[in-house]
């Protein structure tokens, strides 16, 4: 299903330049929040990630990675590397709010589209830079690829068994997490236009926000100096807070505080185990990690899963099975918050997608196309918004512009 009511950012017009996952997922975010958001692609070649398969939607030629980062999109295909190409953009920018790019710093200025060239032409535009390490420092000329961004930002030092490798997140949470913060930026700078009529760019660093989002971890490195161990599914500063086996599978198991231990350890034939300083509190269960799992280990094996699940939710104890994506997307809670949803795809297939997280009660996510087809709204955008006609327009795809 679609929607087509105006979301919050309803009005506002971005040209995106941005192809992969940390721009297109910022993108999406304006998208699905109500804006315009105008694709540009190179002819014939696209965005990289139409390529990165498979596996490619049934009955299309899409792959599944570019469908979950690109719907409420209008895909427009322009060569900016050609005069004639740049020049469209710069006619697109004349009615638009925000620019959105991920090239390498300094790569757009080749084409007359840096920041510094454009600011004064449009001083109200926003303008969001995305790249690996930012636009200025030593490593700033580098490119960023999401496994090198964990391995250098300290996750990966973070991941994995004690003694065992390294080991980079499941999926590219260096890439999401830029785009999202990406799109934080955009939204104080369209509160800071909307107050003063002055644009900005914005910079934003995949190495930056991976180090912003160490959290709990890097603080301990800060007050300590010392790296913090891998510790598998274990917490660094609870327990027990990890994965369990039960007589089916496994668990987790989240006791968060003191009283918390306490009722499960009445409940479940663990009471002397209050009266064992090395029990007695969570500093003191931190210290004793590898007791803590030894000791509980045999009890998590005496229940299934299911029956784990039951008894602790009972008594308001956090737990949680560790599910496949099948049991997910299965799951009734995911499922009761409308987390997928199906588009009707310009092949003439309905694509299914996951739907934005971001409950607004007034102003909800919207969805309003599927991710497009590469092109498929090329004459669309240059009639409607440039007023180009269709002989001028086929001249320019003859040349290869479009």
């Amino acid at each position: 299903m679609t929607t087509a009511a105006p979301g919050p950012l309803a009005g506002l017009r971005v040209l995106d330049l941005t192809r992969v996952l940390a721009g297109p997922t910022c993108t999406q975010m304006l998208g699905d929040l109500g804006a315009e958001v105008i694709k540009i692609e190179r002819p014939e070649a696209g965005d990289d990630t139409r390529g990165f398969a498979p596996p490619f939607w049934p009955e299309t030629k899409e792959s599944a990675y570019f469908l979950g980062v690109n719907r409420n999109k209008k895909s427009v295909t322009v060569d900016i590397a050609k005069p004639e190409g740049q020049a469209l953009i710069l006619k697109l920018l004349e009615s638009c709010d925000i620019l959105a790019e991920n090239f390498k710093v300094g790569a757009l200025a080749k084409y007359g589209l840096g920041y510094d060239q454009l600011k004064d032409r449009f001083p109200r535009l926003i303008y969001c830079s995305i790249t690996g390490f930012g636009q200025t420092g030593p490593y700033a000329p580098r490119p960023g690829y999401d496994a090198l961004i964990q391995a250098m930002g300290g996750i990966m030092s973070l991941t994995g068994e004690p003694n065992g490798s390294p080991q980079k997140a499941g999926v590219p949470v260096a890439d999401l997490f830029a785009g999202l913060y990406g799109c934080i930026g955009i939204l104080a700078a369209l509160n800071h236009r909307n107050a003063t009529g002055q644009g900005q760019q914005i910079d934003i660093g995949m190495l930056d926000t991976h180090v912003a989002w160490l959290a709990n971890q890097g603080m301990n490195y800060l007050s300590t100096g010392e790296n913090p161990p891998r510790l598998g599914n274990q917490h660094p500063n609870i327990s027990p807070y990890q994965e369990y086996p039960t007589k089916d599978g496994y668990l987790i198991l989240a006791v968060g505080n003191d009283p918390t231990f306490e009722r499960f350890c009445k409940n479940f034939g663990q009471e002397h185990l209050l009266a064992d300083e090395r029990f007695a509190t969570n500093p003191k269960r931190v210290a004793n990690r590898d007791l803590v799992t030894q000791t509980l280990t045999p009890v998590m094996k005496t229940k299934t899963t299911a029956e784990w699940v039951e008894a602790l939710e009972a008594l308001k104890i956090g737990c949680g099975p560790i599910n496949t994506l099948k049991d997910v997307f299965a799951d009734p809670h995911v499922q009761a918050r409308n987390m997928t949803l199906e588009m009707a795809h310009g092949s003439g297939a309905t694509v299914k997608v996951i739907a934005n997280p971001v409950k607004l009660s007034a102003t909800p996510p919207t969805y309003r196309s599927a991710p497009p087809m590469l092109g498929e709204h090329t004459e669309a955008v240059l009639s409607g918004i440039l007023g180009m006609g269709a002989t001028e327009i086929e001249e320019l795809r003859a040349k290869g512009i479009l």
